[in-house]
């Protein structure tokens, strides 16, 4: 293994973070089995709550200015102006089908402004706020940073809308140059894209000024500060401001890597070299799929943990006795001064809230050409539930303020589906078999009920502007008032099936009783024989059984 690959430096280990862990899937259009181009965003924080944010669109006064929070810490940096009409937003999605996800790669760090104005969040949904098309919000964005500066630390976005899906790379100068180095290309029809706390972007085509845009000093700006030196059209930008190592292959690339073998096997194939540290040949920014890809695959994705890979998290001694594909930090750890790490999969335990934006084309009436497919918590163990992007008001159990990361309430989606995933992670094997059906049932019914929705939406749409806000904003609050019952009443049937290690028997659904009502004697199956051997190697000879010797 090459030097290049060995250390895990603090660069990247500052990109993994609590609240800049997140995985990011693009797919365009052409890739689409909908014919939608769809972005998935996993806000992966040990802090950061589950919640669904709204702002209705409105007009503003000449000479309004804005105030601007750090999304993260809620620390107040400065204002700037506002403009006059700004659109509506829920979550990561506007009412004109304008989506925006993001994963943090750090980067440099000399290259932090602690003076600026904009962070990586603000930019988000502000961004949104303020565009029609991707394309408008990639303007947006990169004019904030230049007239603000850029607060944050080095970012790969994905902005898309029905048509383009592009991934933007940005960093900030520094604190004695104001603005930002970007460049931002556009995902080729066809075509799919992933990026997760690693920058992705290398080559710059400076010729195609369509499908490929990028701040003026980009190279410049790499010259001066050493980064780089040599010929314009063999510039790196991922190499000149988020030099690799090989955390950034294995915490990061990887799950790019598994999106890819997902949808692409032969693929996956060349690139699992990279991904082991044995080659340094950097895996392509976008591939082609070998079939189309629908929302429904998206969403599944997003709870892959390495399944039938090398990187399975579910086989080794770590998983313990009920292959849990998790692990609890820190991410790397020491034993006998060698260092070592954990696997980090697209799906982990401290997601916030993940989502697929879909975004549909002509057929559809703007406010709902953006449907927001939105879960809390572990992807694995979550729903995603359907919110169409031009809402009037968020369901009452992903509201902002219904309770916190300290505040538990049976009211909100986020402590219902930790409350069953954390208990899930006490016994996975058999906990996630009955988690998954019910799961898959949900999904199953708002498939079929969004394309009847979507035919009564258009209906009224047509004919009664007022009841088609009424009746869009009242399918997604029903859509998720459902899911809040099913899912309380799954872990209730949880709590009650494993509770305190044993299995309760069943029979067509039901528990069973004996003839006085008591639950018949339950199941006890266990550990596995792969972690009782482990048992055996480190307390074999303590917990053997033995003859009583006699006097």
């Amino acid at each position: 293994m090459k030097q290049f690959f060995i250390t895990i430096t603090l660069v990247i280990l500052a990109s993994l973070q609590p609240s800049n862990a997140c995985t990011n899937l693009l797919v365009t259009k052409g890739a689409s089995a909908e014919n939608s181009s769809m972005i998935s965003y996993a806000a992966d924080s040990h802090t950061l709550y589950g919640e669904l944010y709204h702002w209705p669109a409105k007009t503003y006064p000449k000479g309004t200015k804005l105030k601007v929070y750090e999304w993260d810490t809620g620390k107040y940096l400065g204002e700037i102006d506002q403009v006059q009409q700004t659109y509506a937003v829920v979550g990561n999605i506007n009412e004109y089908a304008v989506s925006i996800g993001e994963t943090t790669f750090g980067g440099r760090h000399e290259l932090t402004d602690t003076t600026a104005i904009m962070d990586y969040g603000s930019l988000i949904y502000i961004a949104l706020q303020r565009s029609k098309t991707a394309r408008e919000a990639i303007e947006v964005m990169t004019s904030l940073v230049k007239e603000y500066g850029y607060y944050s630390s080095g970012e790969s976005f994905s902005v898309a809308d029905p048509n383009e899906v592009w991934i933007l790379e940005m960093i900030s100068k520094g604190p004695h140059e104001k603005g930002a180095v970007w460049v931002a290309k556009r995902i080729p029809d066809g075509y799919v894209c992933a990026h997760a706390n690693q920058a992705r972007i290398t080559t710059i085509d400076f010729k195609d000024k369509k499908n490929c845009l990028y701040a003026p000093d980009v190279v410049k700006f790499a010259e001066k500060m050493k980064y780089f030196e040599g010929n314009k059209e063999d510039f790196d930008f991922s190499a000149a401001y988020a030099p690799l190592d090989y955390g950034a292959v294995r915490f990061c690339d990887a799950r790019v890597w598994s999106f890819f073998n997902h949808v692409n096997p032969e693929q996956g194939k060349k690139d699992l070299p990279y991904i082991l540290g044995e080659s340094n040949k950097r895996m392509p920014l976008w591939i082609k799929p070998d079939k189309k890809i629908s929302y429904r695959d998206v969403q599944n994705y997003m709870r892959d943990h390495f399944e039938g890979t090398p990187l399975d998290m579910s086989k080794d001694a770590g998983a313990g006795s009920f292959a849990v594909p998790y692990r609890w930090r820190p991410l790397t750890w020491e034993i006998d001064s060698t260092e070592y790490f954990n696997e980090r999969a697209i799906a982990t335990q401290q997601t916030g809230f993940s989502f697929v934006s879909q975004l549909r084309g002509d057929g559809f009436p703007t406010p709902m050409k953006g449907i927001l497919w939105f879960g809390v918590d572990d992807a694995a163990t979550s729903v995603y539930v359907p919110i169409y992007a031009g809402i009037k008001e968020i369901p009452e159990c992903f509201k902002v303020g219904n309770g916190d990361m300290l505040t538990f309430t049976w009211d909100a989606a986020f402590w219902v589906f930790n409350w069953v995933s954390n208990w899930a992670y006490t016994r996975y094997s058999y906990m996630i078999e009955d988690i998954k059906p019910v799961q898959k049932e949900l999904e199953n019914y708002y498939q079929i009920s969004v394309d009847a929705a979507d035919e009564e939406a258009k209906h009224l749409y047509a004919s009664d502007k007022a009841e088609f806000y009424d009746y869009i904003t009242n399918f997604s609050a029903n859509q998720s008032e459902m899911m809040m019952d099913k899912w309380t009443k799954l872990g209730q049937y949880l709590l009650v099936k494993y509770i305190d290690g044993n299995i309760k028997k069943e029979k067509d659904g039901k528990f069973i009783r004996t003839p006085y009502g008591l639950p018949e004697f339950p199941d006890q199956p266990g550990y596995s024989k792969t972690y009782y051997r482990e048992v055996v190697k480190s307390a074999g000879e303590n917990l053997k059984m033995r003859e009583v010797p006699n006097e």
